[in-house]
């Protein structure tokens, strides 16, 4: 699989288009789970998991393979929804739990495994607030630490570890009314 991939890789970057949409359909999921996440809104996602790829296309030629291409799109993929999050100076709860629902069961029929705790847990990741939300995907879901994470939201690193003390506290909360 992953001479393959290698192969996949170097096609795509040639601008073979075939290849590239294999690409896309391999890693469209994972970008539209840390779309999903940090941005809390389902079209907003979906926007922000396209123009991740438009850039990975356009960025593709530069693609060294210093990394794992997953890891090259993983970053990009962050940086862009970072991004979106930024202009948008707060993340929108989901309208209605039936709309939450409806985004959680097609993140589900996206081929991502969700049981049903899993499902609890997202639910009650949607209903932090912004930065806490956002702070707690990156560090606790991503791997990111406090002073990249800090960096990233333009915000002090005592913020982010304050942030995420909160929205662990609350999470807690959340699920012991489940």
């Amino acid at each position: 699989m992953a001479l393959e991939l290698a192969q996949v890789i170097a096609a795509a970057k040639q601008g073979d288009k075939q290849a590239f949409y294999q690409l896309y359909q391999h890693y469209i999921d994972r970008v539209y789970a840390i779309c999903w996440r940090l941005l809390a809104n389902k079209q907003q996602a979906e926007d922000a998991s396209q123009e991740i790829f438009i850039k990975v296309w356009q960025q593709l030629p530069s693609f060294r393979g210093d990394s794992e291409f997953a890891t090259w799109l993983h970053s990009i993929a962050t940086r862009s929804a970072i991004d979106l999050w930024r202009q948008q100076k707060y993340l929108r709860l989901t309208d209605s739990a039936e709309s939450l629902s409806e985004s959680l069961a097609e993140l589900a029929g996206q081929q991502v495994p969700c049981s049903s705790v899993q499902l609890t847990l997202e639910q009650a990741i949607q209903r932090l607030p912004s930065q806490a939300r956002a702070v707690f995907v990156l560090c606790a879901l991503e791997g990111y630490q406090h002073q990249q994470i800090a960096t990233q939201l333009g915000i002090a690193e005592g913020s982010s570890k304050a942030q995420y003390h909160r929205a662990r506290q609350l999470l807690q909360e959340y699920l012991a009314d489940e």
